[in-house]
């Protein structure tokens, strides 16, 4: 009797430990427990997002956001502006898993290959002509030439960029399932980093030599 009582002791704490290592794999994204949370940027912490400003501190404008200016896009060699639309620059988006960005684009601009760790990524073209191209984790490329009105999407996490190719400039919005989505752009996170990345490990990868990976350190160093 003692060993029966042994074993399905020995069976529920097996099943117990099951349990709590599935719950937060289930929970990691939870339903909001409130109408909103505009979000206290001045707060001295932030766990997985910001706090909540208090209910009495909101009005009417904190809902409200202008994407209609057009950005600045002469301003690099890419020739193109970003204008984000998420928690940082409008608060309201905290906790709602979505956040949006104003793309510009100057003749042959570019936004260069980058990826949005946290979010996947849908756009509209609103004028111009956009070749949007991603690579999958297998090494497949995807691209098209968009016309205004046509959509696309990039799976999250997936290197793509965006570039204009028609006669004059270009605009599109694009919208992201994550308050704060993220960007690592490739050439500035390899390049441009502080501190540096090693020499060595950089001439490996991509098979160069001293005096091109400084070249390109160079170009990005801030």
């Amino acid at each position: 009797m003692m060993k029966s009582s042994n074993s399905a002791l020995y069976l529920l704490s097996c099943l117990t430990v099951l349990l709590l290592l599935l719950v937060p794999s289930l929970s990691a994204d939870p339903d909001q427990l409130q109408d909103f949370c505009v979000a206290d940027l001045n707060a001295s912490m932030s766990i997985n997002g910001f706090p909540c400003k208090p209910a009495s501190k909101v009005s009417a404008k904190d809902f409200f956001f202008d994407l209609s200016k057009e950005g600045v896009t002469n301003t690099s060699n890419l020739n193109f502006s970003i204008t984000p639309a998420n928690v940082l620059t409008f608060p309201a988006v905290n906790t709602l898993g979505i956040a949006m960005n104003r793309v510009d684009y100057g003749p042959g601009g570019l936004n260069p290959p980058h990826s949005h760790p946290r979010a996947s990524e849908s756009g509209v073209i609103i004028k111009g002509r956009v070749l949007v191209g991603f690579v999958t984790t297998q090494n497949v490329y995807y691209s098209k030439v968009l016309k205004p009105g046509e959509i696309f999407v990039i799976p999250r996490g997936l290197v793509h960029f965006q570039k204009n190719v028609g006669k004059g400039k270009a605009l599109a919005y694009t919208s992201f399932n994550s308050h704060l989505p993220g960007a690592v752009i490739l050439a500035t996170t390899l390049f441009g980093s502080q501190p540096s990345m090693p020499n060595e490990v950089l001439n490996q990868a991509f098979r160069v030599d001293d005096s091109v990976i400084n070249t390109l350190k160079s170009k990005f160093s801030s």
